[in-house]
């Protein structure tokens, strides 16, 4: 889903026309607004301030906004603006003593004021405008974060409305009031997802007094006046149904209604899960069927040792054995023969890590897979889902 240019700046137009915004510039790529204090507190996030004017009861000062929906068209008008007033500008003019003349309309003969930039850089880079009457630049294209913040806003905003028709003028004249009928509407979006996604928006209405309900609520809506003001010489009446009850009469009656719906593309969509979850599985069987290599515990290998030392008959002393009466000692032999193990113990090591590692390593292989298949489901399952997004109140006659 995605918006045009064009539409977006009808959205916002909307909004800031229902907040009483005050609009000051407008073209087919920008609008140029002062917000009203209640789109000033939704749109500026200036908690503080608002909070100073409210307890003060200080003259409230808003922000005022170019929001530039085309930014192409946009930089296209004012580079043919700024060529247009560089035509219009007067020439250069010289004086007769040899000074040149200032142009852009200033006096001829004026020297222009210097200041400290301008004379150690040339030209002197403009400050940015601050203060009250400064105008802030921002792209509303769709996507953009300022955009989702006037959804957010409209959306809070709009959640719930309490709204009257307002009355004809004989009406206020009339010596009997004329009686308002209670509606309780709500807007719900219904999400038809798979790995395809589809949306619709059902506005349903329900008397509180008859509990009749119609659909498409917005078309006898449409041709009402309301207004949150109550109006003059009019008496509303009690309501019959609660609103929980009114509620779930909506919520049945949409029910019953998506149950009549063709749901061949949910029958699609699980052929097409299926199928992925078979791929899926078949790569990481193949993975996860690998040997893994044999571990020997550190208790074994110590046993065997002591085994083969038990087996093995002690040594008769060298000096007996070669009749030698001058035989030295045989640590040194007993060091060599040291030497010669220890090779043995670090090929045991280097075994043991590498079989540590394969465990690990088959560890991680499992979650990838249950991660990768709990995606595959989320992203291909067929589901529906119903949101109430907007309700309210209307009091029709």
């Amino acid at each position: 889903m995605t918006m045009s240019p064009h539409e977006v700046q009808a959205y916002v137009l909307t909004y800031l026309e229902a907040l009483d915004c005050q609009i000051m510039e407008r073209s087919p790529a920008h609008v140029t607004v002062k917000l009203s204090p209640e789109a000033d507190k939704a749109l500026t996030n200036r908690p503080y301030y608002w909070g100073f004017v409210e307890r003060t009861g200080a003259p409230a000062e808003t922000m005022s906004f170019t929001f530039i929906f085309d930014p192409d068209s946009y930089q296209q008008a004012i580079e043919a603006a700024e060529a247009k007033a560089a035509q219009a500008s007067p020439p250069v003019v010289p004086n007769p003593d040899g000074t040149n003349g200032v142009t852009n309309g200033s006096p001829q003969g004026e020297p222009p004021k210097e200041t400290i930039l301008g004379r150690y850089f040339g030209i002197t880079p403009s400050l940015p405008q601050l203060g009250p009457g400064r105008i802030l630049r921002e792209e509303v294209v769709y996507g953009s974060r300022r955009l989702q913040q006037i959804f957010g806003a409209a959306r809070e905003g709009g959640a719930f409305v309490n709204l009257f028709e307002q009355a004809a003028k004989r009406q206020l004249r009339a010596t009997a009031p004329a009686v308002y009928e209670p509606w309780l509407g709500v807007c719900f979006k219904v999400e038809f997802a798979c790995d395809l996604k589809r949306e619709e928006l059902h506005f349903l209405g329900i008397s509180l007094r008859s509990g009749e309900i119609i659909e498409k609520f917005g078309t006898k809506l449409n041709r009402r006046d309301l207004s949150p003001r109550l109006a003059e010489n009019m008496h509303v009446q009690t309501a019959k149904v609660s609103l929980f009850d009114a509620g779930a009469a909506l919520e049945s009656h949409l029910t019953n209604r998506l149950q009549e719906l063709d749901y061949s593309w949910a029958e699609k969509a699980q052929e097409r899960l299926d199928l992925e979850l078979d791929v899926l599985d078949t790569y990481y069987e193949a993975v996860l069927r690998e040997d893994m290599p044999e571990v020997e515990s550190p208790g074994n290998i110590t046993s065997d040792t002591e085994n083969v030392h038990s087996n093995r008959t002690p040594p008769a002393p060298l000096k007996k054995v070669l009749d030698i009466t001058n035989a030295k000692p045989i640590g040194a032999d007993v060091e060599l023969a040291a030497e010669a193990a220890v090779p043995i113990d670090s090929e045991t090591d280097a075994e043991e890590e590498k079989a540590k590692q394969a465990v690990i390593d088959r560890e991680a292989m499992k979650l990838q897979y249950e991660t990768r298949r709990t995606e595959m489901i989320w992203q291909y399952e067929p589901k529906v889902k119903v949101t109430a997004i907007s309700s309210g109140m209307f009091h029709l006659r």
